[in-house]
């Protein structure tokens, strides 16, 4: 087992649950818990709806144990194979079914590392690759064809979270896994513990605190409104937080471009009325300060004028002498 992977022994139980709180907003009462289960060396299920905090509540606890942590997604296409590991084919075909050919798995890893075995959303699964966890977690070991026996080292244990079964794509986990575990059922955090974790995960976003506590409020009545059938966690406070201050940020950059813009045209429209050069030509000639050039132009365009049409010049009469 790698070092790395072996519990901090020293540290007192309630010491840890302080670190773990500092991590974790709320959720006293399910830290202490998980925190004396895994010292007991119990493996520990959390049921609970989506977004109330289970993998981070988990994730910290593994970080203070100073435990590894392997993780797998719970789905339908999770084999047994895939949990526990395979050999590699290509070099089967030149070395045969040895040792040093077999790659290991997140549940392979954690049996030789101790390390926790963390299985998101567990009742997901298919019923044949829980059934490989179930020798695991009572024996403590897993035979593999051609591999031999894998004994799991001190410190495995395997944590898992899992939501409600009503849920979508979720199926009921038999009796025999129920009773290797100790179940931990969670529900959504309070109030408060939502408006400080909203806070906490805006980052450098500065949100009005007042706000955000109505759109806890708000975020909250989904869940108990008839015409929903599920309603939104916590993470619907975050997303509504921060899409309207993106929102904020857009339109104050708008605003203010389109203030830049009425102030740029304001500006140029001032510079060109008080240029000289920029003045256009009919406006010199209306004032009665044309240049001489402009009057000889404007002359000589009156001498060219066309008559009108329908009125005929007289003929020139030609001049004849009285003595002709």
């Amino acid at each position: 087992m790698s070092e790395h992977a072996r519990p901090d022994a020293t540290r007192l139980p309630s010491e840890l649950v302080a670190s773990i709180s500092s991590t974790v907003v709320g959720r006293r009462r399910e830290i202490e818990l998980v925190v004396a289960a895994l010292i007991a060396d119990r493996h520990v299920v959390i049921e609970g709806p989506p977004g109330t905090g289970k993998s981070t509540l988990l994730r910290a606890v593994a970080h203070e144990l100073g435990v590894g942590f392997e993780f797998v997604e719970g789905n339908a296409e999770l084999t047994p194979a895939r949990l526990v590991g395979h050999f590699d084919p290509a070099r089967v075909m030149a070395e045969g079914y040895d040792a040093s050919v077999f790659v290991d798995g997140p549940l392979a890893s954690a049996l030789r590392d101790g390390s926790l075995l963390y299985i998101e959303e567990i009742n997901r699964v298919p019923e044949e690759t829980l059934n490989v966890l179930i020798t695991v977690m009572s024996e403590g070991e897993l035979h593999v064809p051609r591999l031999g026996r894998l004994t799991a080292a001190s410190g495995f244990r395997l944590v898992a979270a899992m939501n409600p079964f009503d849920a979508i794509g979720t199926a009921r986990i038999s009796g025999a896994v129920y009773d290797r575990v100790c179940r931990l059922a969670v529900d959504y955090q309070t109030a408060t513990d939502e408006r400080q974790i909203t806070l906490r995960e805006s980052g450098n976003v500065e949100l009005d605190p007042d706000w955000v506590t109505k759109v806890v409020e708000l975020v909250r009545l989904t869940r108990s409104h008839g015409d929903l059938r599920v309603g939104s966690s916590v993470r619907g406070v975050i997303d509504m937080c921060a899409v309207a201050a993106s929102f904020a940020v857009r339109r104050r950059r708008l605003a203010m471009s389109r203030s830049m813009q009425r102030w740029w045209h304001s500006r140029a429209a001032c510079v060109y009325a008080r240029a000289p050069c920029a003045r256009p030509r009919t406006s010199c000639v209306s004032s009665g300060h044309r240049s001489s050039a402009s009057r000889t132009t404007v002359g000589r365009t009156r001498e060219k004028r066309t008559p009108r049409p329908g009125r005929r010049r007289p003929a020139e009469q030609p001049s004849t002498s009285e003595g002709g």
